[in-house]
């Protein structure tokens, strides 16, 4: 399923718009019922994103700090693994392969893998305790992650998708954004705060500023050292001749999958609606909001109104759109387990009501002479056959 353009394009599109309901939804319904309830939430408990247990366990009792629990586990999990799975990858192909041991066999490169992981689970462990020492809470340092990889953002877009870029310029931009970014955040809490601490580091015009100068500086560096600096004329039809896979494993990707119009169309598809979902949710949708200033009761209720659509929607197709596009693969497993069942039941049946051998009489004729001397020979036999 995963391999089919169709569907990794819409899965990504899918997945980013089903992803907005936990800032959209659950602040709605869970950040607004804390104040409404009144519940003696502080600060620093709010900003080490203990609002959802504590409202959940205040309407549900036990029940609710269960389902926080599960979708706290399965959220860590799924994010935690494809963190191991994406840092694993480059160290395994990106640095060990291509620097180390380019004749690396499959087997190796997922020794290397493992080892990473392991590794890096062991150093984000120690790193989260580390912070949490330091008083960093945990919407600190997500806010603060913009400042660091924001610069990335644009470079890497720009690698992907036009011909005249420079990867030195995507490096020197990246790490200019991020340098130009942590100056800026810094004077921006010195300004506000009058000294830079933690706390007014951590201010959010602070980090608003830190994050924007991260993106757009390395942007319009990238721009110019392509542009006038080191342009490029890459031609992205012969990037397949660069990817040098392990072992030759296509399995999976059938001729559709490899269908360069299909790929085309699959491009087109995620490109406009990226584009356009894009603009909805970064420019209309606040412009949108800045009329309404104080929200009235109608506008509150529109808000509300549509906080819950958007969370039931992401739940029901996160739960069912995976079940109807893998509604043959599960057919077929479904068959084969049936078919396994029924035919072990018919062999068993047919094997408790196999006849037993028919009794020979004193009627039957006259054996050949080799049987005749056989049988004389193991007469008790024969006698216990015909009784």
């Amino acid at each position: 399923i995963a391999a089919r353009p169709e569907s990794a394009a819409k899965g990504y599109l899918l997945g980013g718009i089903c992803w907005f309901a936990i800032p959209f939804s659950l602040a709605t319904s869970l950040g607004l019922a804390s104040t409404a309830l009144m519940l003696p939430i502080s600060s620093s408990e709010a900003g080490n994103g203990l609002v959802p247990p504590a409202v959940a366990d205040h309407l549900l009792g036990e029940a609710g700090s269960a389902l926080i629990l599960i979708m706290l586990f399965m959220a860590i999990v799924s994010t935690g693994s494809a963190e191991s799975i994406a840092v694993s990858s480059l160290v395994a192909y990106d640095i060990y392969r291509e620097y180390i041991n380019p004749e690396a066999t499959g087997a190796k490169i997922l020794w290397v893998s493992r080892v990473v992981i392991v590794l890096f689970g062991i150093f984000m462990g120690l790193f989260s305790i580390a912070l949490n020492a330091m008083g960093l809470n945990l919407g600190w340092v997500y806010l603060f992650m913009g400042v660091v990889i924001g610069s990335a953002v644009i470079p890497l877009w720009n690698m992907m998708t036009w011909s005249k870029a420079s990867g030195t310029g995507a490096v020197i931009a990246a790490w200019s954004g991020l340098v130009l970014a942590l100056i800026g955040w810094l004077v921006g809490a010195k300004i506000q705060g009058e000294s830079v601490t933690v706390a007014t580091l951590g201010t959010n015009e602070v980090m608003l500023s830190g994050n924007l100068i991260a993106i757009f500086s390395s942007g319009i560096i990238h721009y110019i050292y392509s542009k006038f600096i080191d342009p490029q004329d890459y031609d992205f039809s012969t990037l397949n001749e660069n990817i040098h896979l392990v072992e030759q494993d296509l399995s999976g990707l059938g001729e559709q999958q490899q269908d360069r119009k299909v790929l085309r169309h699959a491009k087109r598809w995620i490109a406009r609606r990226g584009y356009l979902l894009t603009f909805v949710k970064i420019i209309v949708w606040p412009i949108l909001s800045i009329p309404a200033g104080v929200f009235t009761k109608p506008f509150f209720a529109f808000w509300v109104l549509l906080s819950i659509a958007w969370g039931f929607g992401a739940a029901i197709t996160i739960s069912i759109l995976p079940l109807f596009e893998s509604q043959d693969e599960i057919g077929k497993v479904c068959s084969g387990m049936l078919n396994y069942i029924l035919r072990k039941k018919v062999e068993e049946t047919y094997a408790e009501e196999e006849p037993a051998a028919p009794a020979k009489t004193l009627e039957e004729e006259e054996p050949a002479p080799q049987a005749a001397k056989a049988l004389e020979e193991d007469e008790h036999t024969l006698v216990s056959q015909a009784v």
